[in-house]
């Protein structure tokens, strides 16, 4: 046997292009088995036309078709009313992998690597031998352009196999149609649940799902307001690594060290480059092209004894709490809950990426009670079917004790059950996935820790409202007996005596003994040409503009008192993050962005109070109940509401 030298194993060696790398490993981007490749290949789609239709400011309308063939082949068709793509463009959008526009930009959106729709037609031609079809219209007056295609995976480039001139009745959009091997009988409920979670999180967006035998599923928009726009920012000196450094270095435009750190940095100011330079005991005049990689890990061990500026928050698009709420009662109107809360948390920073947690809970109704909670879970505005077990949202979950708040589970540990839905959303500008088909969330502490405070909040206002509709239930029984009973006792009496019926309200705060709260919302629809006055609102930034149509939402907070002296306490309303305060009577204490107060002068014994306000930008059901609260009174004295704990 002949000896094998080293230039006999150099000959073998070749470089391998990701699409090859790819093709040999498609599971690692979600196509593992016929089942999980159908989701991929609808999800990449849809996230591709909610990201272009977000990004020209297109409220997006977008149609999802699965044709189902013989022998497991889908066809899996998916069209937007998008800006549409020039034409040189399309053969690398799909038909080449790691091509994008979004992975070196930091702020939030769905997909950043490039690999997304191009893995779907690599996954098409692999398991069924056809090219993809993709339809782009970007003009109204201008004819449409198809494009057949396939991926030539040793070069990682796009094959175009015929091109044409076609007309496309649409103004402008992308229509991308892929055969791939799919099982469509076992994927179908994962497809609608997809859409269904993807049109929750995405109120702004109208989705139609047509299935191989013609029936249609249609998810309204429920909102016409798009999502802020995320804004790109520079990498934060907690979050880079000495490498990344280094490169930064090499290719910078700045000569001093002091320019370079602010610069290509976030967060970075006058104050912080010299304090980190100090710290590093590097000149602040030196030039970064010329440091060495000791002066290198000098100044990255000297970012983290420097205090810097968390990164600006500009960068993620979160939902909304109001928004939330509105999707989740109109997808669960069939289970008629008992009350749908929500909870955000500020944004915050884990290895310098901006992150925010927003959190629903769907309680009640006709929620089967023994059943183990539901969790629908969300990165970036993107729905996680897969890996539930292994993800950081399923972690904080279960490390929370739900009994105390009115949920079953066993030693306080695990997944609760009870006639509950969890909705948590994770944005961030990198989401740390567990791997490469973005199913689950890792165990990041700061994430996680978020989460655990997030749905804390909603266990509370749980907790809050089960207490308090079981304490008002009670006393509503007890007031409701006295004053049928009492009045007739006296009338009797009276007719006995002969003397006149006397007044019983002595009697009545003697038994009832308390400070009864009631509210009352009602939602009025405002023409701008059928009101003679405008509605006069005042923003709560503390500017004014003038409304003359869309709706007010009217409140009304009842304060009675049945105590035997009188009572002065102060009250708060809590008012929805996109609200705007209009009329206040009476007057308020005090007007905040998210709470109303009043300072109840001596209510006497038997004496009633009526607070009313009026708050525009809200569409009916968005705010259904006050959340009231109290302070400077005796919280046991009081039913609906709850003790005030600051802001």
């Amino acid at each position: 046997m002949s000896k094998i030298t080293a230039h006999d194993l150099a000959k073998k060696q070749k470089e391998i292009s990701v699409a090859e790398f790819f093709e040999r490993n498609k599971h690692i981007l979600g196509f593992g088995n016929p089942t999980r490749a159908l989701i991929t290949s609808v999800k990449e789609g849809v996230d591709n036309s909610l990201d272009v239709c977000e990004e020209v400011n297109i409220l997006p309308d977008i149609y999802v078709e699965i044709k189902n063939h013989e022998d497991g082949e889908c066809k899996v068709i998916v069209e937007d009313n998008g800006p549409g793509i020039i034409k040189k463009q399309i053969k690398h959008i799909f038909g080449r992998l790691l091509y994008g526009s979004r992975f070196h930009a930091i702020r939030q959106s769905r997909g950043q690597q490039g690999i997304g729709i191009s893995a779907v037609v690599l996954y098409g031609q692999l398991t069924t031998g056809k090219h993809a079809k993709v339809i782009s219209k970007i003009q109204e007056d201008r004819p449409a352009t198809a494009i057949e295609l396939a991926i030539d995976t040793n070069k990682n480039r796009a094959e175009v196999i015929s091109r044409n001139i076609v007309h496309w009745e649409k103004p402008s959009g992308t229509r991308v149609e892929i055969n791939i091997m799919a099982d469509y009988k076992r994927g179908r409920r994962f497809v609608y649940e997809y859409l269904q979670n993807t049109s929750v999180v995405n109120p702004h967006a109208q989705i139609t799902f047509k299935e191989p035998d013609g029936t249609e599923h249609f998810f309204e928009r429920t909102s016409e307001t798009l999502p802020r726009k995320s804004i790109e920012i520079k990498p934060h000196p907690y979050g880079v690594e000495l490498g990344t450094l280094i490169k930064m270095a090499k290719h910078t435009k700045s000569r001093k060290l002091s320019a370079f750190l602010k610069n290509e940095f976030t967060s970075m100011g006058d104050r912080t480059a010299k304090a980190a330079c100090e710290k590093a005991n590097l000149e602040r005049d030196l030039n970064p092209k010329e440091m060495t990689r000791e002066q290198f890990l000098a100044l990255h061990k000297a970012f983290k004894k420097v205090k810097i500026m968390a990164p600006p928050t500009d960068c993620l698009s979160p939902i909304g709490e109001t928004l939330i709420k509105r999707s989740l009662k109109y997808e669960t109107k069939e289970i008629s809950p008992e009350f749908i809360i929500t909870a955000s948390r500020p944004p915050s920073t884990y290895s310098g990426s901006p992150f925010q947690v927003e959190v629903g809970l769907v309680y009640g109704g006709n929620l089967p009670k023994d059943a183990t909670v539901k969790v629908m879970r969300f990165a970036n505005r993107v729905p996680l079917l897969y890996q539930q077990g292994g993800c950081a949202t399923t972690t904080a979950i279960s490390s929370i004790d739900w009994r105390r708040y009115g949920l079953d589970q066993k030693s306080g540990k695990g997944m609760p059950s009870g006639p509950a839905i969890f909705l948590i959303h994770v944005s961030s500008t990198l989401i740390p996935f567990t791997s490469e088909s973005k199913e689950a969330i890792a165990d990041v502490s700061e994430i996680e820790n978020e989460i655990k405070l997030a749905l804390r909040i909603c266990a509370r206002k749980v907790q809050h409202h089960i207490n308090k509709k079981v304490k008002r239930k009670k006393t509503r029984e007890k007031f409701e007996l006295i004053t049928k009973i009492l009045p007739e006792i006296a009338k009797k009496s009276s007719k006995m005596l002969d003397r006149p019926v006397p007044s019983l309200d002595a009697v009545i705060t003697k038994i009832m003994d308390v400070v009864w709260i009631e509210d009352l919302i009602e939602y009025e629809k405002v023409s701008g040409k059928t009101t003679e006055k405008p509605v006069q609102t005042t923003l709560l930034k503390g500017s004014s503009e003038q409304h003359d149509g869309g709706a007010i939402t009217k409140s009304k907070i009842m304060v009675v008192n049945y105590k035997r002296t009188s009572q002065k306490f102060n009250l708060y309303a809590i008012i929805p993050e996109d609200a705007v305060v209009g009329t206040v009577n009476p007057k308020p204490a005090k007007i905040k962005s998210n709470y109303i107060k009043w300072n109840l002068d001596a209510i006497a014994s038997a004496d009633k109070v009526d607070i009313n306000f009026e708050l525009a930008g809200l569409e009916e059901g968005d705010f259904d109940e006050n959340d009231i609260y109290i302070e400077n009174i005796n919280p046991s004295y009081v039913i609906g509401a709850d003790k005030w704990e600051g802001e």
